[in-house]
């Protein structure tokens, strides 16, 4: 009984909860600053209500989608810019959230929605990133270093290019490794770059194997910064 009670992924996602990730998607730091400030004005009583949404483990109630599209209707309608409204720029550059994602895959519990950007990542070639995130750990080392900071283009159909290096939410865990295919289709195998640090005649950084339908993020990293770049 005990184990029934367990969240677990849902079979169907309704439409209207794939629109409400759509539009959250849109609406989050224009309409509303993070989950929180969202899960009060829809009536949850727990962020964690908004999160399982948004990672499609739970559908939205068609009432609070109701209530949602009403209380941020003006957001919804594009409206033509009169003579006394003035268009504003957007900001230039892609949020940088000060989330430890680890390269080691230590257990992490903060979610990047209900964070607060700490700057703006904004230099040429990071043009069609979504965010970026600090990189802590030695796993990856020498591709990413402890301190760096990286842009992520986040994967949605969760097509993987086998070799490349990824940032992925799996389990309770954020890391970055390199994606290798595996001996099954539908699984991966997370590569550490760095296999020079042993543990006796072992590797400190062993690979493993991870099914792609428990990644629950999925994103690739297009660019490595140093420094921080507010």
């Amino acid at each position: 009984m005990e184990d029934q009670l367990k969240p677990s992924k849902i079979k169907r996602v309704r439409p209207e909860t794939l629109e409400f990730i759509i539009l959250y998607n849109q609406l989050r730091g224009k309409a509303f600053t993070g989950n929180t400030q969202l899960a009060e004005a829809l009536g949850f009583n727990s962020t964690s209500s908004i999160t399982e949404i948004i990672k499609s483990r739970q559908n939205i109630d068609p009432e609070k989608f109701r209530i949602f599209k009403e209380i941020y209707k003006d957001y919804l309608t594009q409206r033509k810019p009169t003579e006394n409204t003035v268009s504003q720029p957007a900001e230039p550059g892609i949020p940088m959230y000060e989330i430890i994602a680890t390269a080691s895959g230590v257990e992490v519990y903060n979610d990047i929605n209900d964070t607060q950007s700490v700057g703006r990542m904004n230099f040429p070639g990071i043009e069609e990133c979504d965010f970026a995130l600090p990189v802590w750990g030695h796993s990856m080392y020498p591709y990413l270093e402890n301190g760096c900071w990286v842009a992520l283009k986040i994967i949605h159909d969760k097509k993987i290019l086998p070799g490349e290096v990824y940032y992925i939410e799996w389990g309770d865990y954020r890391m970055y490794k390199r994606l290798l295919a595996g001996d099954h289709p539908d699984e991966v195998i997370a590569h550490s770059d760095n296999t020079t640090e042993m543990i006796g005649n072992r590797l400190k950084y062993a690979p493993f194997v991870v099914k792609i339908d428990d990644i629950k993020k999925l994103c690739l990293v297009k660019d490595i910064h140093k420094k921080h770049n507010h």
